[in-house]
C-alpha cells in the first residue's frame, strides 16, 4: 500500500506542447531579434501567428529529434533544453567567428555571457554567413555518453574541439543560463505576468504567454475524482515538476485540481532554483537530481538543507510512488529507492513504452488514471 504519491506535472497532468512551443520560439528568439544575437536568415516577431509557431518547433528541435534526445538523456527541464540548445548554436557560431576574428573571440570565451557579451556577439557576427545548423545537435552529442546536466558542460568541450581554447563558462550556473531562463519566461507568462517571476518587466515586450492555453492530459473531472479517491484513501499525494511556481499552481487552480494536493508537498522549479542560489556547490538540482522528490516527500516546512542531506535510497521507499512520462523522473525515482510508474503521454506517447520497458520501470500506465488500479 503506497503511503504517499508524487507526481510530475508536464507529460502527466498537462500537455508539454505549449512549453515546448515556448522553448523553440526562446532559441528562435535569441538567435534572431537585434536584442540578442541579430541574426540574418529569419525574421522575429514577438506576436507569431500559429503557422509560425509551427514552423519554428519543427526547425529549432528538428522535428522533434533534438527534444527526444535531450529527454532521453535525462534532461527534463525546458530551462536546461533552451539553453543546451541555444548554447550549441551558440558555439557554432563562435567557433566560425573565431576563424575570422580570434583575438575579439577569445575574451568571450573566458568569460560570463550575459546580455552585453550577446550584444558584442550580435556585432561581429553582422558580415558572418552563419546559418544555423539544427540538425547537427543530435550527431555531435551522439558522440558522448554523458547524461543529465553533465550535458550542458559538453558545450566547454566543443569549443575545445572546434577553437582549441580550454573554457568553463558553459554550465547550469552561468549567467548565460540565466538570460535562458528569463527569457523562456516572457514567452510563457506573457508581458503582464513575468514581472512576477523574473524581477523585471519582459526584455522584449509583444508576448501574450501560453500560461491561459494549458491542455489537460485527460478530462479534468477524470484527473479530479483520481486524486480525491486517493486522499480518501488516505495517500498524500503532491508534486515534483519542473515547471515554476506560478505556472504550476495557476493552471491547476483554474482546473480546480490544485486544491486536491497537500500544497506543503507542491515542489516546482522555482524552489528548486532558490536552492541553487543558496547551496551554489550541490547544483545542479533540476531533475534527474532527486531533490524535488525528497523535498515533497518531506514536506516543505523542512529545510532546504534537511532535504539535501537526507540519506537514499530512503527507508519504506516500497511505500513511496513517483508517477512520470520522463527518463529523468524515473532516474530520480532510482536515486530515492521509490517506486517508479511511467504516463506513456509524454513526448513519445506509445513509442516510449519499449524504452520504459527496457528500463524496468515499475508500472507502465496508458496516461495517469491508471494510478488507480495500481493502488
Amino acid at each position: 500500500m503506497f503511503r504517499m504519491i508524487l507526481f510530475d506535472v508536464d507529460g502527466v497532468i498537462l500537455s508539454e506542447e505549449r512549453y515546448f512551443d515556448a522553448s523553440a520560439l526562446t532559441v528562435w528568439e535569441m538567435l534572431y531579434s537585434p536584442k540578442y544575437l541579430g541574426l540574418s536568415g529569419d525574421e522575429f516577431t514577438p506576436a507569431p501567428e500559429e503557422n509560425v509557431i509551427r514552423r519554428v518547433r519543427k526547425d529549432v528541435f528538428a522535428d522533434d529529434r533534438v527534444l527526444n534526445f535531450v529527454k532521453g538523456r535525462g534532461i527534463n527541464a525546458n530551462w536546461d533544453m533552451v539553453y543546451l540548445t541555444f548554447g550549441y548554436q551558440l558555439v557554432r557560431l563562435l567557433a566560425e567567428l573565431y576563424k575570422e576574428n580570434p583575438e575579439a573571440v577569445k575574451p568571450i570565451l573566458k568569460n560570463q555571457i550575459g546580455f552585453t557579451e550577446l550584444e558584442t556577439i550580435n556585432r561581429l557576427a553582422q558580415h558572418s554567413s552563419f546559418t544555423p545548423d539544427y540538425g547537427a545537435f543530435v550527431d555531435d552529442f551522439s558522440r558522448t555518453d554523458v547524461e543529465k546536466q553533465a550535458l550542458l558542460k559538453e558545450l566547454n568541450g566543443l569549443i575545445k574541439a572546434w577553437t582549441g581554447i580550454d573554457t568553463d563558462i558553459f554550465s547550469r550556473n552561468s549567467t548565460l543560463w540565466d538570460v535562458c531562463q528569463e527569457t523562456f519566461q516572457e514567452w510563457y507568462l506573457g508581458d503582464d505576468k513575468v514581472e512576477e517571476s523574473i524581477g523585471r518587466p519582459a526584455r522584449q515586450s509583444g508576448k501574450k504567454g501560453f500560461l491561459h492555453d494549458e491542455i489537460p492530459i485527460v478530462e479534468v473531472d477524470r484527473m479530479r475524482d483520481l486524486f480525491m479517491s486517493l486522499k480518501n484513501k488516505g495517500i498524500t499525494i503532491g508534486i515534483g515538476t519542473g515547471r515554476p511556481q506560478i505556472e504550476t499552481i495557476e493552471p491547476l487552480r483554474a482546473m480546480g485540481l490544485l486544491e486536491c494536493f497537500d500544497t506543503d508537498r507542491i515542489v516546482s522549479a522555482s524552489y528548486v532554483l532558490e536552492a541553487e542560489r543558496e547551496y551554489p556547490e550541490r547544483a545542479p538540482l533540476a531533475k534527474p537530481q532527486p531533490f524535488c522528490y525528497v523535498a515533497g516527500m518531506l514536506g516543505l516546512e523542512h529545510s532546504v538543507e534537511e532535504a539535501l542531506n537526507h540519506p537514499l535510497p530512503v527507508e519504506n521507499g516500497d511505500e513511496i510512488l513517483i508517477v512520470g512520462d520522463s527518463v529523468a523522473d524515473l532516474m530520480a525515482a532510482r536515486s530515492m529507492g521509490v517506486k517508479f510508474a511511467a504516463t506513456l503521454t509524454g513526448l513519445s506517447g506509445q513509442e516510449a513504452r519499449g524504452k520504459f520497458e527496457d528500463l524496468k520501470a515499475d508500472y507502465i500506465l496508458d496516461d495517469v488514471l491508471g494510478v488507480k488500479e495500481i493502488v
